[in-house]
């Protein structure tokens, strides 16, 4: 009997394998078109928005989201990628903070700054009814969001004052050779 169950077990192992070695590249081209179409969606046509992805810990397991920020820090919009909240309850975050008719939970179109919290723990964002966890997650996750993006427009003016100096250094060097050539 342990023989059967032992070959049982070993060809349902080997059959689940060969389905993931299978399904595993249209998984991943699947989320990457997921991916493409939230940075579609979270911009709205706006082609000096950034999207930027960012996950937090939920209630049923990772929230992960896309969010879109115009060049001020504004939210243009966001996508739930991945979550596994409690249907019915958690799950609400795909569209609770999207809704225009509650100013309290809807967080489109205001300026991110990196302090979002539900109103139950002082902040400034209606949580979903018998969903504070999520809710939690979903804003940590926005709060990320926002972290990730005043570090990419921190690299940017960083970048560019590295090389404005260079050009600096550059001409102070050429200057220095020009008066070496006269001596």
């Amino acid at each position: 009997m342990a023989l059967s169950l032992t070959c049982i077990t070993l060809v349902a192992a080997a059959a689940l394998a060969g389905v993931y070695l299978l399904t595993q590249a249209q998984i991943e081209q699947q989320k990457r078109e997921a991916q493409n179409a939230a940075r579609i969606a979270v911009l709205a046509g706006h082609a000096d928005g950034v999207a930027i992805e960012a996950q937090a810990d939920g209630f049923g397991g990772v929230i992960r989201l896309m969010v879109g920020f115009d060049p001020e820090g504004r939210i243009l919009g966001y996508e739930v990628l991945e979550q596994q909240e409690t249907p019915g309850l958690g799950t609400h975050i795909v569209e609770w903070f999207k809704n225009e008719s509650k100013p309290g939970q809807n967080i489109i179109g205001r300026q991110a700054d990196g302090q979002f919290r539900v109103s139950k723990d002082g902040g400034n964002v209606d949580a979903i009814t018998a969903a504070t966890i999520s809710s939690r997650a979903f804003l940590a996750a926005v709060n990320d969001a926002y972290a990730q993006f005043k570090a990419l427009q921190n690299e940017q003016v960083e970048a560019w004052t590295g090389a404005s100096i260079m050009e600096e250094e550059s001409e102070v060097e050429q200057q220095e050779e020009k008066e070496e050539t006269h001596e």
